[in-house]
């Protein structure tokens, strides 16, 4: 087809990325989510290549592949990068603990409320298959929540990084035991899951040393892409060996971002600080730079793979929004007990989107119910993303009414400063006019033996 030809594609992806950049800027002045408007660009491409082609195509088939792995590769990505901007200091001790421990209690809350909906709704859903069903609706998502809270006060916004990075990798670790339990030959007791989990944490710390202590050595300057590579086969070889592999990137990150931690006392003589200093910089804006081009074709491949048709179903509208409800009244109720009052916009910040998205696809084919339509994975992940775009804006209008009063206050204090100056000088003015009328009308006077001369001048 020429309308598929290699350079329309180059076009096309190249069209891509600079609105996704124009996204961005526009996300920034706002508050609406970037991701949003790139669903929104992916659904306008569908209609007018099924214009432009001419015949019906199935892109969710055609697709699906596709977007499984680049989904794959942003996670990696976007977890690497939450990793590299997170400093690990006993102050911020209970912040991570308290973090995680909102996501763990609000993912599996919202799992088993969502889980009880879809049984007891849609046709044909057993429990098991509604737990696995549940899972990703539960699961907060990273790739929009960590671009989209950069406005927000530093320890609200380093509070969404740690929660949604959690909640991925906790719903992944959920949603993957789950599926264990469809086999009996992988089906593991709670034990040994959780042995699972402490071997992978073994393994990442053992891996995360041998990195830096071999990419330190190599004096290429062509070595960070070799080094996210080996992450991504770490990563695979991970999953291959059933181990929660997203753990494996998270210790990676955390390690390079606090090598000083890491390597105390007499150990730091293996570090070579400067060399040090430069990987994680080059890293730093590497992943950056590749998790905004990799999120930028995730959700505009997504957007045209989206049946619309599926919307218009009653069932799926009911559904969508008594699991939406549940969610919102779940994170307020937790958010209120670990935080208190100040849970604004913290408590509308829950979209659900990429790994939702990638985990519904790894639904094993022995847990599939036919009754499930895929209209309500759509409406979640829209619904809420725009409650987060309306609280976001929300939050910065307060913001900048709170500005413009600071702003006012300090205007008004400066003119009645500007007044009190102008007042003071007219005040020592008048004083030194009268002073010098005093003088010239009495001048002094001196005996009169005194010889002019000696008189001052």
């Amino acid at each position: 087809m020429e309308i598929l030809s290699s350079y329309n594609m180059i076009i096309g992806a190249s069209a891509i990325v600079i609105i996704s950049f124009w996204f961005n800027g526009i996300s920034k002045k706002t508050n609406i989510p970037s991701v949003l408007m790139l669903i929104v660009l992916g659904v306008a491409l569908q209609f007018a290549l099924k214009y432009i082609i001419g015949t019906e195509i199935d892109f969710e088939k055609n697709l699906r592949g596709t977007l499984e792995i680049i989904g794959t590769v942003g996670l990696i990505m976007i977890v690497l990068e939450a990793a590299l901007e997170l400093e690990l200091k006993r102050e911020k001790l209970i912040p991570i603990l308290k973090s995680m421990a909102i996501a763990l209690l609000g993912l599996v809350a919202s799992a088993w409320v969502a889980a009880l909906i879809l049984y007891q709704f849609i046709e044909g859903m057993t429990m098991q298959s509604a737990w696995l069903y549940a899972t990703p609706l539960s699961i907060l998502s990273s790739a929009i929540i960590i671009p989209s809270v950069t406005g927000l006060r530093e320890d609200k916004k380093e509070f969404h990084i740690y929660e949604s990075t959690f909640s991925d990798i906790m719903g992944i670790m959920m949603f993957y035991f789950l599926t264990g339990g469809l086999d009996p030959e992988t089906d593991s007791s709670p034990v040994a899951f959780a042995g699972n989990i402490v071997l992978t944490i073994v393994i990442a710390i053992i891996a995360s040393y041998a990195l830096v202590l071999i990419f330190q050595k190599i004096k290429s300057q062509a070595k960070q892409f070799l080094l996210i590579a080996v992450l991504l086969l770490l990563y695979a070889i991970g999953k291959k060996m059933h181990l929660s592999s997203l753990i494996i990137i998270l210790i990676f990150g955390l390690v390079i971002a606090n090598v000083k931690l890491f390597f105390p006392g007499k150990t730091a003589i293996f570090l070579e600080k400067e060399k040090m200093h430069q990987i994680y910089h080059e890293l730093h804006i590497i992943t950056l730079e590749t998790a905004f081009v990799v999120r930028t074709f995730f959700f505009v491949i997504f957007g045209v793979t989206i049946v619309l048709a599926s919307l218009m179903s009653l069932n799926v509208a009911m559904v969508s929004i008594l699991i939406i409800a549940s969610i919102y009244v779940i994170r307020f109720l937790v958010l209120r007990v670990f935080i208190g009052k100040d849970i604004l916009p913290q408590a509308f910040i829950a979209p659900r989107g990429l790994i939702t998205i990638l985990l519904f696809y790894a639904i094993p084919t022995e847990a599939e119910i036919a009754g499930f339509e895929s209209g309500i994975l759509l409406f979640v992940i829209i619904a809420t993303s725009l409650v987060m775009t309306w609280a976001m804006i929300k939050d910065k209008k307060k913001m900048g009414t709170m500005l413009d009063e600071i702003d006012e206050e300090i205007l008004a204090r400066n003119e009645a400063e500007d007044q009190l100056n102008e007042h003071n000088e007219e005040i020592t003015e008048q004083e030194a006019s009268n002073e010098n009328l005093d003088t010239e009308d009495n001048p002094p006077e001196y005996p009169e033996d005194t010889e002019p001369d000696d008189r001052p001048i």
